[in-house]
């Protein structure tokens, strides 16, 4: 079955630098969108980042547009979040999440918003001084 699993999140400041991987197996990486979510306390689930299923590219959410790099590697079965320049609003439980969108059809910038179907249990960023 699925597994997501993250890790690398810790407590930073503000201008520092993290990188969250994500350990996937149970499925073929590169034939599915894989993502990375956050949620920040007291908001709704946000969309950070996907690399699309269907040619690899990558799509950003505004707010970390410029600041924070996706990536992914086949060989190791392993997505990262590469994250600079973190703010206090960075902050969050910071989820990967996938979904076979060959399958589903949908494309990166819906899964952004609406979420995929297999999700990790996440891993804590907090930026603070």
């Amino acid at each position: 079955q699925v597994q997501l699993v993250e890790s690398g999140g810790g407590l930073v400041q503000p201008g520092d630098s993290l990188r969250l991987s994500c350990a996937a197996s149970g499925f073929t990486l590169d034939r599915y969108a894989v993502g990375w979510f956050r949620q920040r306390s007291g908001d709704w689930r946000e969309g950070v980042s996907c690399i699309a299923a269907t040619d690899g590219s990558i799509q950003y959410g505004n707010p970390v547009a410029g600041r924070f790099t996706m990536s992914r590697d086949s060989t190791k079965g392993a997505v990262y979040l590469q994250m600079s320049d973190l703010k206090p609003e960075d902050t969050g439980i910071y989820y990967c999440a996938a979904e076979d969108s060959l399958f589903t059809g949908r494309a990166c910038s819906r899964l952004l918003r609406d979420g995929m179907d297999y999700w990790g249990k996440g891993t804590l960023v907090t930026v603070s001084s």
